[in-house]
């Protein structure tokens, strides 16, 4: 297993829709070892292969939830379905999501309470999956990766116009920029081993 580089937004693998994986071979349970092993670094919830430079439609995570679903785990060739967000504006304090391929930002975002998954596990069985709360979140994140968004391309004004800023400010929204987990400088200032629920990814 490999710790691999996680892109910044501008890299253009994070910004186009990725390809579905036709052969769950070798290579791909590679790519997923390594998936598990750049997330654990990162200390992150969440990663889709484009966050590491691949464009394919995979995604692992880690994180509890209270829907019976595996708090570890990996879709291949997902599809979801989620629930309409609520009309309003998002609660900053209860509703804010952060990125690994936007380190060190966070932003109100409002998602659907509910989203339901499928797609198969690295044996090529089926899986679905029916997910509330964070859980429902996070696998709305990670589904926007692999058609080519970010959850600030999702983000309302006054959030959107920040997040911009923070963009230029970083000097990110060109290609070639990533950072190492477990070798740079945590970007989210981690004290400890455990994952911020609010960063989804």
């Amino acid at each position: 297993m490999t710790i691999r580089p996680v892109v910044i937004t501008g890299e253009p693998v994070l910004h186009r829709r990725a390809e579905p994986v036709s052969v769950i071979d070798d290579e791909v349970r590679e790519l997923v070892a390594d998936m598990f092993e750049t997330m654990d670094a990162a200390r992150g919830v969440g990663l889709a292969a484009p966050q590491v430079g691949v464009g394919l439609r995979i995604f692992t995570w880690q994180l509890a939830n209270d829907d019976g679903i595996p708090p570890r785990g990996v879709v291949i060739n997902p599809y979801l379905v989620a629930a309409k967000p609520v009309v309003g504006d998002p609660d900053p304090h209860e509703e804010s999501e952060g990125c690994l391929s936007v380190p060190g930002e966070s932003f109100p975002l409002r998602r659907g309470e509910r989203a339901t998954l499928t797609g198969q596990d690295v044996d090529g069985r089926e899986l679905r999956y029916e997910a509330t709360g964070w859980f429902a979140r996070m696998l709305q994140h990670e589904y926007d990766h692999l058609n080519g968004f970010l959850y600030v391309d999702r983000l309302a004004d006054p959030w959107a116009r920040k997040a911009k800023k923070a963009v230029r400010a970083n000097g990110w929204g060109k290609p070639g920029g990533s950072w190492m987990p477990g070798v740079d400088r945590d970007p989210f200032g981690h004290d400890d081993e455990t994952p911020d629920a609010d960063r989804v990814d």
